[in-house]
């Protein structure tokens, strides 16, 4: 049986807003533990041991500002760095680097940051777990643009190595990877008759879209006792569409 009590526990997730984050701050909500979630747009949620964040994730000095203030940045069990932007699948040549940058100072650079800020406090327990929002795009090419396929590579890469420094001192750290999830960063491909979202459903030998629960079940399954060996994996959720790509 899975152990998801996570009273007493405290947990950090990016990207609350909506989404996958959004059903991730929920989803401890209701396990019992205490959240702290952040994001640049307004969080429509309320529960008594919520604590909500409005902070742009690239706007780097003004993120390490708040947690330079932070008075729970030693006592956070679970980072969850679920924050991420697209980038309309734009080739190399129709990527300049303004919007290069504006995707690496989303995706990858606050994990950076954040996990710095609160590894400490994790080591000093000897206990802790970050998971990692990658992709599909983090394993294999056409499931971004340029920049977004190499910011989800350069995920993978750093939660390999995470892994592999702080496996031997109660870390873990995991990475995954979506494929087609409902959200309303894909909206567009549900507008008019959603015929970008039929065809990608055709595409995934499970015939279907996810829904962010789907991914916070997992997330809360990753930081249970039961998957205690498990360490430094990327875990595909994708209803097996990378098996064809």
């Amino acid at each position: 049986m899975i152990d998801q009590d996570y009273h007493n526990q405290i947990v950090f997730v990016t990207g609350a807003a909506s989404g996958i984050g959004f059903c991730q701050m929920t989803t401890y909500l209701e396990a019992g533990a205490e959240v702290w979630a952040l994001d640049r747009d307004q969080i429509n949620f309320e529960h008594p041991n919520l604590h909500k964040v409005k902070l742009d994730l690239s706007q780097h000095q003004k993120l390490l500002d708040w947690l330079a203030n932070f008075e729970a940045r030693d006592k956070i069990d679970t980072l969850l760095n679920t924050a991420g932007i697209l980038d309309a699948f734009k080739p190399s040549l129709e990527t300049n680097l303004a919007a290069w940058q504006h995707v690496f100072d989303v995706n990858v650079t606050p994990m950076y940051l954040l996990t710095n800020a609160f590894l400490p406090g994790m080591l000093t327990r000897k206990s802790g777990h970050i998971i990692n929002m990658a992709s599909i795009a983090g394993l294999i090419a056409g499931g971004g643009g340029a920049a977004y396929t190499a910011s989800k590579h350069a995920i993978v890469g750093y939660t390999k190595q995470l892994a592999f420094d702080y496996a031997n001192q109660g870390i873990h750290v995991q990475a995954i990877a979506p494929g087609a999830i409902e959200t309303p960063m894909n909206a567009a491909d549900f507008a008019g008759e959603g015929l970008m979202a039929k065809q990608v459903a055709q595409q995934t030998p499970a015939r279907r879209w996810a829904q962010p629960q789907e991914v916070a079940d997992l997330t809360l399954y990753l930081t249970s006792p039961q998957a205690d060996y498990l360490n430094g994996n990327v875990i595909p959720i994708d209803g097996g569409w990378s098996l064809g790509h």
